[in-house]
């Protein structure tokens, strides 16, 4: 009987030591999968959705734990966001911002726990912890409107004036100046020279701002302009909006207006409703940013970080947050017109001919 028991004593521990085996392996095992806390600005924009869905898809194929919180466009929400990621446990931080200067205190804590930060499509301002910044070509988005306008308006071709107005975007966004200064530094000189004439006076980029790229304060302000400025017939002959989203606030109140002339429009995104604008003619343009490739390039610089492996970037000297200059790789974003709509978005699998009803 004693040997009995003791055989069956036995086998009871060794069944318990291989089970307390099998849970420690299956902790380390989960504990060894890296997390990725991804903070996006806003999720009533298809732009931001897009991103935010293609950085997790494109991070989970690679294995990684992902972590996608949106802050409803608020700052507040989003310092809160990163504070709870921080707690909780979070390997990498990819971090679209809300506010470009509003986290730089949150991520001192960041920087001292060796923790990466990638800056995503937005430069995060006044902080030593952004270790990489992948974006879209912002200088040359703005010197895509200023040329697309100088060709359509006939610029180089004529002494004629034409009336513009000039929307840009927010200005806690460092993207919205550094497209600024690429706009200008191609309209400026038809600015000086009288060919194009504000008729509202707002040219700085401080005077032409609209806060966190709200279309209703875009709309807001081109009914205003249409109330008092233009009331006298005075002919629009382009609005040059910073995004889809603002180019649809414009769009919108010239529609309130029933303005005859149809301006030349701007815009930038891609977004699904500019494109229908485009298609209808009240939109000129728009430029397209594929997030897959952003969002792709974006999980290779996560995989390269973790493996240890070169890092790739593409401008070493550009984007200075005011206290580094911060590598940083650039997308190249697509220009939009009503004739290539089909081959650069349908055709690429971006949108399906149903979703834009041609």
């Amino acid at each position: 009987m004693k040997k009995i028991l003791i055989v069956i004593l036995s086998v009871m521990m060794m069944i318990t030591v291989a089970g307390c085996g099998k849970d420690k392996q299956a902790t380390t095992s989960e504990e060894s999968v890296k997390r990725v806390g991804i903070l996006m600005p806003k999720k009533e924009s298809p732009r931001w959705i897009k991103d935010g869905n293609n950085l997790k898809t494109e991070l989970e194929k690679r294995g990684y734990k992902v972590d996608l919180r949106n802050a409803d466009n608020d700052a507040d929400t989003q310092r809160a966001q990163l504070q709870e990621m921080l707690a909780t446990g979070t390997d990498i931080f990819i971090i679209a911002a809300v506010d470009s200067t509003s986290l730089s205190d949150i991520l001192i804590e960041v920087k001292e726990k060796n923790i990466p930060v990638i800056a995503y499509d937005r430069l995060i301002m006044n902080s030593t912890a952004v270790t990489y910044y992948i974006t879209f070509d912002n200088r040359g988005i703005g010197e895509s409107y200023g040329r697309f306008v100088e060709k359509s308006l006939g610029l180089n071709d004529s002494a004629n004036t034409f009336n513009i107005e000039i929307f840009s975007g927010s200005a806690d966004d460092n993207n919205a100046r550094v497209i600024s200064e690429g706009l200008m530094g191609v309209l400026q000189p038809y600015i000086d020279n009288g060919q194009l004439k504000v008729p509202s006076g707002k040219i700085e980029f401080g005077d032409t701002t609209t806060h966190r790229w709200r279309k209703e304060e875009a709309q807001n302000r081109m009914n205003y302009l249409l109330h008092n400025v233009y009331n006298d017939g005075t002919k629009l002959d382009a609005v040059i909006c910073a995004s889809d989203g603002i180019a649809n606030g414009v769009i919108r109140a010239l529609d309130s207006h029933h303005v005859d002339s149809q301006p030349i429009i701007t815009g930038q995104d891609g977004d699904i409703a500019a494109v229908k604008y485009i298609l209808e003619g009240k939109q000129s343009m728009t430029l397209f940013k594929d997030t897959r490739l952003l969002a792709n390039q974006c999980a290779r610089t996560v995989e390269a970080i973790f493996n240890g492996d070169t890092i790739e970037v593409n401008d070493t000297s550009t984007y200075n947050n005011n206290i580094v200059v911060v590598p940083t790789y650039l997308c190249q974003p697509i220009l939009v017109t009503k004739d290539n709509i089909k081959e650069v978005l349908v055709n690429s699998g971006y949108y399906t001919a149903e979703e834009l009803g041609i």
